[in-house]
């Protein structure tokens, strides 16, 4: 990755720069996607099968560790060999990238508005948030500090990421879904502190932005700069991302949970028009539906996302915070109002990111 330097960068260039390289991508995503729907019936005859999982930044690990673990299940189960070809970048990237052309038989992205976005593009039908348990949304997880061993600047809750002098870390909600969660955790503590005056709220979180040094594309790019490339102090981080930092890492990171944080629900769901066109619709919907399982949870909690199982969940109590104070999505009228109030152009994130 290209290293930046430490200072506030022009990170609206930045973004600039990110979407020639996200057209790039989408093109080549494009190409690879294509040839593999002209013979839907062979993939129903076949001895072997594929599907295409279009996933976001952090589901890396989890997704190679699943595919096997699925793969296993689907042998035993229809003596059939299967191929899970994956995908990852910012979430919002990565639903362009299925309107455009990226042949996905299911996505599991970090926020329901990404997967709204393909539904509005006549690929996914509607209904698609109610077809698996928990708004379709198998894990969960929140948004937590990562922050450098003995935190020399004294990082403790939302309030010390708009001091003088410290350097913050976080995606860009134009097109990363884990950074439209941060957006929305900060903006909840800063609700609560003041009292729902959205004036001081808009002037906190724009302080907080002012303070931003790198604002990458997706939530792993992030992540590579804070731990790989070593700058900033603080890095607004999935929780899964921050522990599987400390795992890499134990004795560079510590991680901060804040005061007032929110409830991540990633979403899946299978994109109708090219399954049927793959002939992949029902091992789409098994792949899914298998990461319900107690065997899928569990190894979903060993990749520090939280299971939406709730006895699963408690053996977890160990790795994950469960006492946090944790907004949901529904305190911002659900993502389709979130997303229209605070993300779409010129609405408030723009505004508070133009403010000096």
């Amino acid at each position: 990755m290209k290293k930046f330097s430490t200072r506030k960068i022009n990170t609206r260039k930045f973004r600039k720069a990110a979407a020639v390289l996200l057209a790039t991508g989408m093109i080549a995503g494009t190409l690879t996607g294509c040839g593999r729907g002209d013979d839907a019936a062979s993939q129903e005859e076949a001895d072997s099968v594929t599907i295409t999982n279009v996933s976001y930044d952090p589901t890396r690990e989890l997704y190679e560790a699943y595919n096997q673990l699925f793969a296993e299940h689907y042998k035993e189960e229809t003596g059939k060999d299967i191929e899970i070809v994956q995908s990852h970048g910012g979430s919002g990237s990565q639903a362009r990238s299925v309107i455009e052309g990226n042949d996905a038989d299911v996505v599991t992205l970090a926020l329901a508005h990404d997967i709204t976005s393909i539904e509005e593009a006549g690929m996914i039908d509607s209904g698609w948030i109610d077809e698996f348990e928990g708004n379709s949304s198998p894990y969960t997880s929140t948004i937590v500090f990562l922050v450098r061993k003995g935190n020399e600047k004294g990082i403790k809750d939302w309030d010390d990421l708009i001091k003088d002098g410290v350097e913050v870390i976080t995606p860009d909600p134009k097109s990363s879904g884990g950074a439209c969660w941060n957006f929305l955790a900060a903006w909840d503590y800063a609700k609560e502190k003041f009292g729902g005056d959205e004036e001081q709220m808009k002037d906190f979180v724009a302080k907080l932005y002012n303070n931003v040094t790198v604002m990458d594309s997706g939530a792993r790019g992030a992540t590579t700069t804070f731990v790989e490339n070593g700058q900033g102090d603080v890095l607004l981080a999935w929780e899964n991302e921050a522990l599987l930092s400390l795992k890499e890492h134990p004795d560079d990171y510590e991680i901060v949970t804040p005061s007032v944080s929110i409830l991540a629900e990633p979403s899946v769901a299978i994109v109708d028009e090219n399954a049927n066109k793959n002939g992949t619709q029902e091992v789409a919907k098994e792949y899914l539906e298998y990461l319900y399982t107690d065997e899928a949870q569990k190894l979903i909690g060993e990749n520090y996302y939280r299971p939406s199982n709730e006895e699963i969940l408690k053996e977890f109590g160990d790795t994950f915070d469960l006492s946090v104070n944790l907004c949901t999505i529904d305190d911002f009228g659900g993502w389709d109002q979130a997303y229209a109030d605070f993300f779409a152009d010129d609405k408030i994130f723009d505004e508070i990111y133009a403010r000096e």
